[in-house]
């Protein structure tokens, strides 16, 4: 499983076009699929994290209405991709639509996705949850002392 880090600041050119970050271009594989996330950023995935999140969702009861929905939304948004030559992979209009995606983003290291998110969206999303990551620390890491 890969471990992808970091925060990152490529451009999208006029064709759609954003060049991976060399430290994650390894690590995503030459297969790897993109998707609606939440709080109206991008999803960058290895295909076989996104394989594995996908049956997890459809291994949910069918009588289930939120994992419906919820797998409606992130299937019917997802798309393969491979990067070209130069590393580059196209962010389709309907997700930059979705992400309010400019020529100005950040590409973030969260694990075992990357995240696209519209630069100023990503500020202040981050200036927003500065607080709260001193305070939740002790809840969300109970066993790690740092």
């Amino acid at each position: 499983m890969p471990l992808l880090l970091g925060t990152y600041t490529p451009k999208i050119d006029a064709k759609g076009r954003m060049a991976l970050p060399a430290k994650l271009r390894g690590q995503l594989g030459p297969g790897m699929v993109m998707a609606r996330g939440q709080e109206r950023c991008v999803y960058l995935l290895p295909q076989s994290e996104f394989r594995r999140i996908a049956m997890r969702i459809q291994r949910t009861s069918m009588g289930n209405k939120a994992a419906r929905d919820y797998l409606r939304v992130f299937l019917s948004g997802a798309i393969d991709q491979d990067p070209d030559k130069q590393g580059r992979v196209l962010v389709p209009p309907m997700l930059r639509d979705y992400a309010k995606l400019g020529s100005d983003i950040v590409v973030i290291g969260v694990g075992t996705r990357a995240e696209i998110w519209n630069r100023e969206a990503w500020e202040r999303y981050l200036g927003e949850q500065e607080q709260g990551y001193s305070d939740i620390s002790d809840d969300v890491l109970p066993a790690v002392e740092f």
